[in-house]
């Protein structure tokens, strides 16, 4: 069975608390899994959240501040140190590259492990498996930084009372989803008598960032939608100023491109109260809600009907 889930392994902005890790994300994405922006702790964080780190198989970074890469060093220690046989890949702004460097190798180790470096250098697709394109958008911070997109392919649901009646069961129904059309006694069943569209899901990721074109690009359509909030809207002068959204800002844009489920974080440690977060947003935002904590799971949403 496959999955698709977030786990949050942290929420803080550019320091901690006692309660929240830095940055911190995995998506789980049938067999793969996407290691957003791990902070400072994320090894840990990993450890307490019951995921091995042999489940990483992509690390994304949005940009080189430190909330945002300082994980880096361990989870790729952690990984050699397990031994984990798979390659995985980095994806980071090509501008970084030297601080991606002196990241892998902070100290030493014995390094074992496949890590294979792919800088980003445009907009567009990153990667692609048999189930999603990953895809990139340059964002509005202070430094340069990248939003990612996971997209899956739209496709076509089966339909069983509809096969059972054209007379199509066993491999044919696969035969038919490859090719089309299939011959059956003689008649010929088409693939849009039997099945109806099937929307690939959306998951994305926008990080640090004022408000921008991409900001929407990214979010456009989205299942699920995790979005930096670093500011409430009474601090949204300094939001601007440090290249960050408020959550109200945020809510907005899920709004306004229909985000299923909304994934509020990366807050700053100003606001000891997260439920003023969840106020905020829900003035705009009326979907599904998240006001994230450290290692809570968020399940992307089933697909649309």
């Amino acid at each position: 069975m496959t999955v698709r889930e977030l786990v949050v392994l942290g929420t803080a902005s550019q320091a901690p608390t006692r309660t929240r890790n830095h940055n911190g994300y995995l998506l789980r994405w049938d067999g793969e899994g996407f290691l957003f922006d791990p902070g400072e702790g994320t090894q840990r964080q990993l450890l307490l959240a019951g995921v091995p780190s042999s489940a990483v198989t992509r690390i994304c970074l949005t940009h080189f501040h430190g909330d945002h890469c300082l994980g880096v060093p361990g989870v790729v220690q952690r990984m050699s140190l397990d031994r984990v046989a798979h390659s995985v890949h980095a994806h980071f702004p090509a501008s970084g590259s030297e601080y991606f460097g002196r990241l892998r190798g902070a100290s030493v180790f014995s390094d074992v492990l496949d890590l294979r470096e792919e800088p980003l250098t445009a907009d567009g697709p990153v990667a692609s498996g048999p189930s999603w394109t990953l895809e990139a958008r340059r964002l509005d911070h202070l430094v340069e930084a990248f939003g990612y997109r996971l997209v899956e392919p739209d496709g076509r649901r089966m339909l069983p009372e509809a096969l059972a009646a054209a007379g199509v069961a066993g491999p044919d129904v696969g035969r038919l989803q490859r090719d089309g059309a299939l011959d059956v006694g003689g008649r010929t069943v088409r693939l849009a008598e039997v099945s109806v569209p099937r929307p690939g899901q959306r998951v994305a990721f926008v990080m640090d960032t004022r408000l921008c074109d991409a900001v929407w690009a990214l979010a456009d359509g989205a299942d699920l939608l995790v979005v930096e909030s670093t500011f409430l809207e009474e601090d949204a002068a300094l939001a601007r100023g440090y290249g960050h959204l408020t959550a109200r800002q945020a809510a907005a844009v899920a709004a306004d491109c229909g985000v299923r489920r909304l994934v509020l974080t990366h807050f700053s440690q100003r606001y000891p109260d997260p439920e003023r977060y969840r106020e905020e947003a829900a003035a705009v935002f009326d979907g599904d809600l998240v006001v994230a904590a450290d290692l809570q799971t968020v399940p992307v949403p089933r697909r649309r009907p």
